[in-house]
């Protein structure tokens, strides 16, 4: 079924899925122009404007949004797990799932409200992973927090760690289907990390006449899977890091430093 259009632009709407029109939607959130969305998701860009115009196509019946009971396009599936692979990131930082009725369970990511860019950004990676579901963003009344949340059925198949008691008190493994998703988007899934738990400060360094100060980038987790899964990916795209107590890892020399502002940078 259909929102009532004109007949030019029904054209362009008819043969694209909703799950095509979210993650341009999505993707727009982060600032790309008409252009980059072509480029990214090859929808024309006369229909990507129509889209972001508000002309969009009704969600098809029948259909659960999650990619991994109902696999999408080479296209979309590509689109898919980059955004997985960030969000993922940020499940293991900051996310939790609780338990509703009928089966349904609720993805919760809590945010620093200081960061507005951030939320976003996990707004847009959550919207894509779940396109058929409305993902809200709140206000934490009592801290400075949001909180991005989506409700769906699919949350433990696509996010297999959930389990009883906190996270880092149980065992964190990958099954095969992430692990090929993290291998293929490295700097998605270390973004998603850095973005929940991690942060990047200014270190200095105190000499008798002078203190200097030099970037570097810290992640904290009491969970020794997950910090050692941030150790891992690290490591698979050359960046050195090393323990630096009991629950943080550093990043300080300098060209991994700059290594990760490249894809990284500080949080906004």
């Amino acid at each position: 079924m259909w929102v009532r259009l004109p007949p030019a632009a029904s054209l362009c709407l008819m043969t694209w899925p909703r799950q095509k029109v979210n993650e341009v939607i999505a993707l727009s959130r982060l600032g790309l122009d008409y252009c980059e969305l072509t480029r990214m998701t090859g929808v024309p860009r006369s229909t990507v404007r129509n889209w972001l115009s508000g002309q969009i196509p009704t969600p098809e019946a029948g259909q659960s949004g999650c990619f991994k009971c109902h696999p999408a396009g080479r296209g979309s599936l590509q689109l898919l797990s980059a955004a997985y692979a960030y969000l993922f990131g940020m499940y293991l930082g900051d996310g939790c799932i609780s338990g509703h009725p009928r089966g349904v369970r609720r993805l919760r990511i809590s945010l620093d409200r200081s960061y507005p860019v951030i939320v976003q950004e996990c707004e847009a990676a959550m919207s894509i992973v779940v396109p058929r579901n409305k993902v809200l963003v709140t206000t934490h009344p009592t801290s400075h927090m949001d909180e991005v949340s989506a409700y769906s059925k699919h949350w433990p198949c696509l996010l297999p760690q959930h389990g009883a008691g906190r996270k880092h008190e149980r065992r964190i493994q990958l099954e095969a289907w992430q692990l090929q998703i993290l291998d293929r988007w490295p700097w998605r899934f270390l973004r998603g990390l850095i973005h929940s738990d991690g942060c990047r400060i200014q270190n200095p360094a105190i000499h008798p006449r002078k203190t200097y100060w030099y970037p570097r980038y810290s992640f904290s987790n009491r969970s020794d899977d997950i910090r050692g899964l941030f150790a891992e990916y690290c490591e698979k795209v050359g960046v050195e890091c090393r323990q630096s107590n009991r629950w943080n890892v550093s990043v300080a020399k300098r060209d991994t430093v700059a290594l990760m502002d490249l894809h990284i940078g500080a949080k906004r």
